[in-house]
Formats: structure tokens, sequence, C-alpha cells
């Protein structure tokens, strides 16, 4: 996996981080893993329940902001978290994302919960490559 920051300075009342990837694959696992630290100490995440996850976009903006979203999105509506992000992105007219996953149902007292992410926002949103890397600048809605 990649590295990444947070940004302090950027975004006072939200979240916001900047992640690097070698590849696309690295870079959006990087995003999804600085995403739910925002979130809780992902040390403390079993790998107990695996979902897949499919999308497709026009551009890899739109791939990253998408796909997100719908780690949101699932882990509203499945209540769980996540550490672990086995991804494949093929680039072609279209941006295809396929992948899985891992981690189990949120437990208030085993994850202590930080931050509620409640979204991406478009605010400052930006994908980079950069020589050998990819770059990505998120700011999340907490």
């Amino acid at each position: 996996m990649g590295k990444f920051k947070y940004l302090d300075d950027i975004a006072i009342a939200d979240a916001a981080f900047e992640a690097y990837g070698k590849t696309l694959e690295d870079l959006f696992s990087t995003c999804a893993f600085a995403t739910f630290e925002v979130m809780a100490d992902t040390k403390k995440i079993e790998q107990k329940k695996t979902i897949k996850i499919k999308l497709k976009a026009k551009d890899v903006e739109t791939l990253l902001f998408d796909f997100l979203s719908e780690l949101i999105y699932i882990k509203d509506k499945e209540r769980m978290l996540f550490n672990k992000f086995d991804l494949k992105i093929e680039q072609g007219k279209v941006y295809k994302l396929e992948g899985k996953l891992k981690g189990e149902k949120t437990d208030q007292g085993k994850h202590k919960v930080r931050l509620d992410v409640k979204a991406v926002t478009y605010h400052l949103f930006e994908v980079k490559r950069d020589k050998n890397k990819w770059r990505a600048k998120i700011i999340l809605d907490v």
C-alpha cells in the first residue's frame, strides 16, 4: 500500500488527506485505508467479512470519488468498517474497478469510532500522475 498524510491546515471542520501510490490500485487502496483510519483504529478491524464491489466511470477522478462514496454508503448500510482493499482497475474508454473489501461489523466497544465520515467532497479534490506515482487530495465531510 502507498502512503498518506493528513492535512490539518486544509479543512479545519472536515478531514483532509493526501495519498500516494505507485499504481491506481495502490492509490485507491491507500485512499480507502486513510478514509477508514479517520473513523477508527484500522489495526483493530478484523477481516471477518468480504464485500464485492464493481464500479465504472468516464475518468479516474470520477472513479475515485465514486469509489470512496460507495465505501461510505456500504459502511452506513452494512454498519461495517474495512481495512483491506483488493482492487483491480482497468483503463480503457471507461475506467472499471472490481474489488473486495474486507472488514467487520462496527463494534463501539472494540473500535471506538473517532469520527463518522458522511461524504467525500469535491472541494480541492484532485487525482494526478506525478512522474512514476499517483497522488490524490481528498477532503471528507465529517
